[in-house]
């Protein structure tokens, strides 16, 4: 399930919707990149406002990052190896390598803040699972 604004991505925008086949070719390809992970809009309808900034946030990094969206068939399985546990979310890649996960959606502001200093990080491993936010376990 797709949106308008999610599809205006690809139509406007010209951003590429990955699969398994160009995947690898993009994250690797490109120097750094914002991958966005919409899931389904109906379920999570922050996507359709993720949509709209996402090309704006490009704009205000001109030329410092590429982006992509994930096409369904490898949604899961990316989320799991970026271990991020909200929808929407958009996780910055440099080289291949994990930088940082924006998840949900912010204030304008804090979406640049969070980019400036994904932007500046050094490449790391994703944060491990929080088992209380994935399972809801109290203590």
């Amino acid at each position: 399930m797709t949106s308008p604004l999610i599809d205006q991505l690809q139509s406007r925008h010209g951003l590429p919707l990955l699969d398994a086949d160009n995947y690898d070719p993009f994250v690797y390809g490109n120097g750094t990149v914002v991958l966005f992970f919409c899931n389904d809009p109906v379920h999570f309808p922050e996507s359709n406002d993720v949509a709209v900034i996402l090309p704006e946030l490009l704009k205000a990094f001109s030329g410092r990052l590429q982006a992509a969206v994930i096409g369904k068939a490898i949604e899961r399985e990316l989320q799991a190896r970026f271990r991020f546990t909200r929808w929407p979310s958009l996780v910055f890649l440099r080289g291949g390598e994990y930088l940082g996960v924006i998840s949900g959606i912010r204030d304008w502001q804090d979406f640049m803040q969070e980019t400036v200093r994904i932007l500046a990080a050094t490449p790391s491993q994703p944060p491990g699972f929080d088992l209380d936010k994935v399972c809801g376990a109290a203590h």
